[in-house]
């Protein structure tokens, strides 16, 4: 005689996985269609230094005249369109992974970007926005007397090294 540890959340899980499967069937059955009118959502990096803030955005395929980038009330919005090749016929495919359709994505500036300076490069699919910083939202070093009123043109760094000596 085997004995069996009844678990009274197995029958919950066989039913969870049955009502998974059904989800994932109808996945497959509109999946051509969704990756060839879907929209998809690039990948982006954003860093900043003292003079500029850079965005990179991933859109390979992506053709440079369907590209649109906007600058309206501090938000920049860059949008386009992948297009999807119909050289070949849907059904020889056996798998269609990669996304296709428009594309958008906003970002909100903050007010040291200096608007009238904004580069953009588009090169081996990835677009590079650079955004410089306005003079007076850069890093600036101020230079602090030290004594009765002699000025010795130190700077904050020198003073604190030398209060350290």
């Amino acid at each position: 005689m085997v004995i069996t540890r009844w678990d009274p959340f197995r029958e919950l899980t066989t039913l969870q996985n049955r009502v998974n499967s059904i989800f994932q069937d109808y996945g497959r059955a509109d999946q051509n269609e969704l990756t060839t009118t879907g929209n998809f959502v690039p990948a982006v990096d954003v860093y900043e230094d003292e003079h500029k803030i850079v965005l990179k955005l991933e859109i390979p395929g992506v053709n440079q005249d369907d590209v649109d980038i906007r600058l309206e009330n501090n938000t920049l919005t860059v949008s386009g369109e992948r297009k999807f090749e119909k050289e070949e016929k849907e059904e020889n495919f056996h798998r269609i992974e990669r996304r296709y359709g428009s594309f958008s994505r906003s970002f909100t500036l903050p007010n040291t970007v200096d608007t009238e300076n904004i580069r953009a490069n588009y090169e081996h699919g990835v677009l590079n926005i650079e955004l410089s910083k306005r003079a007076e939202a850069k890093p600036k070093q101020i230079k602090v007397n030290i004594g009765s009123g002699k000025a010795l043109g130190k700077t904050v760094e020198g003073a604190k090294s030398e209060k350290a000596a």
